[in-house]
């Protein structure tokens, strides 16, 4: 007899310890990320009059964090020009739609530039469409327009193992996307029409920021990747350059002096390896990662090149 079928118990726990590892892993890079040095710049208190910048990196959870930061840059006087710095593959719909209507109102007040570092997808891009000008560099990955639900079916697992899941419910859609049992079709063209719904916005907003027909922009967002070359030819994006450039027209745009690297202003930094680990967007993540028991749906881009 195999050793799943004599010790099926100790099979699921090996199959889940595994399981915990890989996304355990997963979270470590996401932390060795979080603490890459940034450039020379002053902290929130400075009086120098300079550039403020917010960075948007990694899986957008939550948007907290950055909305606090973007309201804070908008009262300061010292700063005239926000650059918007983003190296991320999008994430949760709501979060990324936060994000992009504070960056949208702030962008009224004093002026906002995008610069796109390795990656901008999904809701990624999103954020940058608040802004008044988009910089990528040629081989920034950017676009995949288009929204994504993803739900684990565990039904033979739990068997293997033993667990059976007892459910009462109100209605035949009230435990939808559950992972004991596989998905009905009513339950997956109730989720098809969701998604299109939330699709059709993301198209709205990106027709209406890049000034193109919605038609055209439909064309394009089927989840597609772009170069940063590509996404300027298809006029989703404003201009080729990098984080320097973005900071310099963001300067030129709030009336500094766009002849030299402006100051750069960023929020207060976090002093220990403990205190980056603790911050709201990050407890958040981890919560969201280990204590979901719904489907999360998301402006986000899954690929692994």
């Amino acid at each position: 007899m195999a050793f799943h079928q004599k010790h099926p118990v100790l099979t699921g726990f090996f199959i889940l310890a595994g399981i915990f590892l890989l996304f355990g892993g997963g979270i470590s890079l996401l932390l060795s990320s979080m603490i890459s040095p940034r450039p020379n710049g002053s902290a929130l208190f400075s009086k120098k009059s300079g550039v403020g910048v917010v960075d948007l990196k990694g899986l957008i959870a939550t948007s907290e964090e950055t909305l606090a930061v973007l309201a804070d840059f908008r009262k300061n006087a010292a700063i005239k020009a926000i650059v918007l710095r983003i190296d991320s593959p999008g994430g949760a719909v709501g979060a990324a739609q936060e994000i992009y209507e504070e960056v949208k109102r702030t962008n009224k007040v004093k002026p906002v530039v995008a610069s796109m570092g390795s990656l901008a997808a999904s809701g990624g891009y999103y954020a940058a469409l608040g802004t008044e000008k988009i910089f990528a560099n040629p081989g920034t990955l950017t676009g995949s327009v288009g929204v994504i639900v993803k739900f684990a079916n565990l039904e033979e697992l739990f068997h293997k193992i033993g667990y059976k899941n007892e459910v009462i419910k109100s209605g035949d859609l009230k435990d939808i996307g559950s992972p004991s049992r596989p998905i009905t079709e009513a339950e997956r063209a109730l989720l098809q029409d969701l998604i299109d719904n939330i699709h059709s916005q993301f198209v709205r907003d990106v027709a209406e920021h890049r000034g193109l027909p919605e038609d055209e922009v439909r064309k394009l967002a089927d989840g597609r990747i772009f170069s940063g070359e590509q996404a300027k030819a298809a006029g989703l994006i404003d201009e080729l350059g990098n984080f320097t450039d973005a900071a310099l027209l963001a300067a030129k745009l709030g009336g500094l002096d766009a002849e030299e690297l402006p100051e750069l202003i960023y929020p207060a930094g976090k002093n220990s390896f403990l205190d980056m680990i603790s911050t709201e967007s990050s407890l958040n993540f981890l919560n969201l990662l280990f204590t979901k028991k719904h489907p999360i749906l998301s402006y986000e881009w899954s690929g692994n090149l």
